[in-house]
């Protein structure tokens, strides 16, 4: 049991697990228990670390950043408004708290608003849902649109519209990058003939692809009732981040060892089989790794994309924030900082799952 629970964890990229896992299980108590302070408790130092850093840093800026604001009163308006924003400061009152970093405390205290608004907004779309359900069901009979729910979307609801948004984008590099790098690693004339538009499109940026995006999409789905945002956004990202699949799989085509080609013509295998049994199965861990690089590509550009092309997702919810800029605010893109990293460190370890289930390599 012990021995497949150790298993599991390394498969999952959780082997710092291990030696807990012996201590726990009575093993060598001297040696795991070292391990165990090396892997887990170090690393939870830092992060305790981290945050004492952050908090005094924090105060630090708060401080000065309160001593400019009386200053600043002391001079406007004479000594009484100086003595009452000190005050006010002093109290901790949010409408005169300084527009500065937050604390690690007041990020905490978004995380729980951010959750109660998410409540509060869900209750009301089912509140709609429910009060037009029987409407709707009639207009969709004669053939009318449905009523739909135009509410602010929150902050649970647009990491699930940028979730939507980087895999469509992320299918849609797929789609594009395996099967061109696979026929660029096939033949080196086009590969050669081709490598001009990877070495020039590779370094373009997110912005670039977003503004050509938005120009073809607007003008060929002009009379399609498509929520062309969504669109325009996914295929930006798409776009943007699948060079490293497409280099990765013309490369590890290309490179396929030479017996296994000429085994293949052995056999007298068609084309398609050639590439299916022979090429593929072979060139597997560098496709795998270009796929996870273009992921990760996808989900750090998605922000910047989302953010210019209005589309409901972290990006769009962060630039709001920044535009109404106060405290509170900077906190809650605080917490969308953390969310977005927190989601981008979980879809890399489920491509490296998938990558150990398909090409049995760590």
């Amino acid at each position: 049991m012990k021995t497949k629970i150790i298993k599991a964890v390394q498969f999952i990229g959780l082997g710092y697990l291990e030696p807990l896992i012996r201590l726990l299980t009575g093993e060598d108590l001297k040696k795991n228990g070292k391990e165990a302070f090396k892997r887990i408790l170090f690393p939870l130092l830092s992060v305790v670390l981290f945050i004492l850093l952050w908090h005094s840093f924090s105060s630090y800026l708060n401080n000065v950043e309160s001593e400019i604001k009386i200053e600043k009163a002391l001079k406007d308006q004479g000594p009484e408004a100086a003595k009452k924003l000190e005050a006010c400061i002093a109290s901790g009152d949010i409408s005169c708290r300084p527009n500065s970093l937050p604390s690690p405390a007041m990020v905490l205290s978004a995380v729980g608003k951010l959750w109660d608004d998410h409540k509060i907004m869900a209750a009301k779309k089912q509140e709609f849902i429910d009060k037009y359900e029987s409407i709707n069901a009639e207009r969709e009979a004669k053939g009318q649109i449905k009523i739909v729910y135009t509410g602010r979307p929150s902050f649970v609801d647009q990491i699930v519209t940028s979730l939507k948004t980087v895999f469509a984008g992320f299918l849609l590099s797929i789609i594009i990058a395996v099967p061109t790098g696979i026929l660029l690693g096939l033949s080196t004339t086009l590969r050669t003939s081709f490598n001009w538009i990877v070495q020039i499109f590779k370094p373009v940026s997110p912005v670039v692809w977003l503004l050509l995006v938005s120009m073809i999409v607007k003008t060929v789905l002009t009379n399609v009732d498509v929520e062309k945002s969504f669109v325009i956004s996914f295929i930006s990202v798409g776009l943007c981040s699948m060079w490293a699949t497409l280099v990765n799989t013309s490369v590890g085509v290309s490179s396929v060892d030479k017996d296994y080609i000429n085994v293949a013509k052995v056999l007298q295998l068609g084309t398609f089989s050639k590439v299916f049994k022979i090429i593929l199965p072979s060139c597997f861990p560098m496709i795998f790794t270009g796929l996870r690089i273009t992921l990760s590509v996808a989900w750090m550009v998605l922000i910047a994309i989302e953010l210019l092309a209005q589309s409901p997702g972290l990006g769009s919810f962060v630039w709001e924030e920044f535009q109404n800029g106060s405290s509170d605010s900077n906190s809650k893109i605080i917490v969308a900082m953390f969310v977005i990293g927190i989601i981008g460190f979980m879809l890399d370890r489920v491509m490296m799952i998938f990558q150990k289930l398909l090409t049995f390599t760590d």
